[in-house]
């Protein structure tokens, strides 16, 4: 859900973008951009035309080669798409693969003590599962080892604390929609002073995904090729307004809308499946009589309420309830109210 003030923005004509005054606008956006997610000072923003997973994609690409040794947290269908792109471009890699709601904890990780891995990759909050990693843990390993930490923090941007300089993070990978509450169209990487020199002193063998460019032309404002212009001027309004509330204020919202809708969900056939959670999502397991994908189609149709679906084998077994953007605990009462309905109708 979107605020208002972001959605009116997007009924407006879209301007140039070759201009100072948009230069303006994206290096405010790189400074609150920044300013969010703990970065140090030096830190460069590269705002990418494409989803999070073109953001995944360019980041490996731009900071790792084949003199690398990947480690890669595997919990569901994003850690999955981390190994992908890993196995697509022939960079050496390894897997800690989880069962779908499991924790990542030491025991996981001791075995890949000293063994020569240059990097680590993670996804902050698997999404698909609902599983919130352990980053202080992830920070020490890393720290220990001596190896570049690259996260996808997504889902969990705004909705739970996430901090560069705490964690000790080399690049953080965002995108335009979850908490930042978007329209989707835009990826955001944020590259410490370590990430930079890597991608500076590599050759990358592609034209759109090089950083390089985006890099140089980020000093003045502006990108190497059209960017989604209309959702950049929308992140501006919506940071400004991040910025006048506080992180911190908005992750405490999002985890208060969170806490009541997973209090007021007890007594219904539903087990929350997730060891770790994120403020994000609550990831629900029905007990009852309806498959999860029938759950999520019964509400769109009947209720026009939209709750999250799982695909392939998770699409019968789980299905997930956001508690990001615009929400408000009216809009949990009505979900609670449609699935009391369900059960009393012995539906559910």
């Amino acid at each position: 859900m979107m605020e208002q003030e972001v959605l009116d923005i997007g009924s407006e004509q879209i301007p140039y973008f070759r201009t100072d005054e948009f230069s303006k606008l994206m290096l405010e956006n790189e400074i609150l951009i920044k300013k969010c997610v703990g970065s140090t000072e030096n830190s460069r923003l590269i705002s990418l035309t494409g989803s999070g997973t073109a953001a995944m994609e360019a980041t490996i690409t731009n900071i790792f080669d084949e003199n690398d040794k990947l480690l890669v947290v595997n919990g569901g269908s994003f850690g999955t798409r981390f190994k992908e792109i890993c196995e697509i471009y022939g960079l050496s890699s390894e897997e800690i693969r989880l069962d779908h709601g499991e924790l990542l904890t030491n025991r996981h990780l001791e075995k890949y003590e000293n063994k020569g891995f240059t990097g680590f990759l993670i996804n902050m909050h698997e999404t698909s599962t609902g599983v919130l990693y352990d980053m202080g843990l992830v920070s020490e390993f890393c720290e220990r080892n001596n190896l570049m930490l690259v996260v996808d923090a997504i889902s969990s941007f705004l909705a739970d604390h996430y901090n560069m300089r705490e964690y000790n993070v080399n690049a953080t990978i965002l995108s335009s929609q979850k908490a930042i509450a978007l329209p989707p169209g835009m990826s955001f990487v944020v590259l410490d002073e370590k990430a930079q020199e890597r991608v500076l002193n590599k050759k990358v063998k592609s034209l759109y995904f090089n950083f390089k460019n985006y890099l140089a032309d980020g000093t003045r404002g502006q990108t190497p090729y059209t960017p989604a212009v209309g959702i950049l001027i929308q992140l501006r309004k919506r940071l400004q307004m991040i910025d006048e509330i506080g992180v911190d204020k908005v992750v405490e919202r999002v985890a208060h809308i969170a806490q009541d809708f997973r209090t007021k969900i007890r007594g219904l056939p539903f087990e929350i499946s997730s060891q770790s959670l994120s403020n994000a999502v609550t990831p629900l397991r029905p007990n009852g009589k309806m498959p999860a994908d029938e759950i999520c189609r019964h509400l769109k149709n009947n209720y026009q309420i939209y709750v999250c679906p799982n695909g392939g084998t998770l699409s019968k077994t789980l299905f997930r309830v956001g508690h990001i953007g615009a929400i408000t605990e009216e809009d949990n009462n009505k979900l609670i109210n449609a699935l009391h309905v369900l059960r009393e109708k012995d539906i559910l």
